[in-house]
C-alpha cells in the first residue's frame, strides 16, 4: 500500500453510496436563536441560497464564515465551490473537467478540504485540496471506493463499498479498526469525544440505529432510534443531533427518549431535506432540499 504524506499526518474516511446519477438540488439557509437543547429555528428567514436545476449539496462549515459543497455543471461534472457569507461571493476551490469531487470538507490540521473524488476510470479516491489553491494530492492510491468521511485525530473512519461494505478506521499505516459493515450513509464524529457515530442499515420500514464506536478505549454504545426513512443526521454539539424527515427538521438529545420538530420549511419548488451543516458562530442552520 503507498500512502502520501503531507505535512499534516492524515488518513482517511468515508460512507455509502455511488457517487453518480444526482437528482437536482438546492442549498437553503436557515437563521436559528439559542444554543444546543434550546435552538429554534426562525423558519421566517428560509431562503435558498443556490437556485439552479443542477446539483448543489453535501454543505459542510470549513470556518466560521465559509461554506463548501459540491456542485455540478452543465455537463453533470462536480466541482468543489466555497461560499463566503461576508461577502456573499461563490468561489470555485477546484476546476476539473476529467473528474468529479464531492463531501469536501476540511481536515483537521486546517490545511486541506478532502474529498471524494470520482476519477476518469471512475475509482473513487480520496484527494487533498490545499485551502492556498495550490494542486491536489491523492491520499491513497489503492484504498477505493470510498464515499463519504469524517476526521479524527487527523485520521478518518471510512466506509470502503465491497462485498460486503465495511467502515473501518485507519489508526495507522497497515493498522485498520473494522467498525462495523451495515450502516447507511452518514459517519460523523461527535465533538469533543473520540466516537465515531452512524447509523446502522435498519430492517425495511424500520428506522435505523444511531450508533457509537469510541476510537480511543473500543466501548461500543447505542443511543438512539433514528428517524424512519431518514439517513442524515449532524451533531449540533456534544449531546443533541439534527435529522430531517421530509420538510420538518427534528432536535434530539443522544439520550432522550423522543425527537423534538424545530418547524416545517414552507416551499412551493423544493422538498424532501437531506444533508445539513450547522454553523454556531453564524447562527445559521444550511440545508439541502430536492428540487420538485
Amino acid at each position: 500500500m503507498k500512502y502520501f504524506f503531507t505535512t499534516c499526518y492524515i488518513l482517511y474516511l468515508a460512507s455509502t453510496f455511488s457517487l453518480q446519477a444526482q437528482t437536482g438540488t438546492d442549498l437553503w439557509v436557515i437563521n436559528t436563536s439559542g444554543k444546543g437543547g434550546n435552538l429554534k429555528l426562525l423558519i421566517e428567514t428560509a431562503h435558498s441560497l443556490t437556485d439552479r436545476p443542477e446539483y448543489d449539496n453535501q454543505p459542510s462549515f470549513i470556518n466560521d464564515y465559509q461554506l463548501v459543497f459540491s456542485a455540478a455543471d452543465e455537463n453533470g461534472n462536480h466541482d468543489i465551490i466555497v461560499y463566503n457569507f461576508d461577502s456573499d461571493k461563490f468561489t470555485n476551490l477546484s476546476k476539473t473537467s476529467d473528474r468529479s469531487e464531492f463531501s469536501p470538507s476540511i481536515t483537521d490540521c486546517g490545511m486541506y478540504i478532502a474529498a471524494v473524488v470520482m476519477e476518469e476510470d471512475k475509482k473513487q479516491r480520496i484527494w487533498l485540496y490545499p485551502t492556498n489553491f495550490e494542486p491536489a494530492e491523492l491520499l491513497y492510491d489503492d484504498i477505493e471506493p470510498v464515499g463519504y468521511y469524517d476526521w479524527y485525530d487527523n485520521k478518518a473512519a471510512m466506509f470502503v463499498l465491497g462485498e460486503p461494505n465495511k467502515l473501518v478506521y485507519a489508526r495507522g499505516r497497515n493498522d485498520l479498526i473494522e467498525i462495523d459493515s451495515a450502516i447507511d450513509r452518514s459517519v460523523n464524529k461527535r465533538p469533543k469525544t473520540s466516537e465515531i457515530t452512524y447509523i446502522s442499515h435498519p430492517s425495511d420500514g424500520q428506522p435505523g440505529i444511531i450508533k457509537s464506536y469510541d476510537i480511543e478505549n473500543g466501548e461500543r454504545d447505542v443511543y438512539l432510534e433514528a428517524i424512519t426513512g431518514s439517513q442524515d443526521f449532524i451533531w449540533l454539539d456534544k449531546n443533541h443531533l439534527l435529522m430531517a424527515a421530509g420538510n420538518e427538521i427534528f432536535l434530539r438529545k443522544y439520550n432522550s427518549p423522543e425527537w423534538k420538530s424545530l418547524g416545517v420549511i414552507q416551499s412551493e419548488t423544493h422538498e424532501n431535506i437531506t444533508r445539513m451543516a450547522f454553523s454556531e458562530d453564524l447562527n445559521v442552520l444550511v440545508i439541502t432540499m430536492n428540487r420538485k
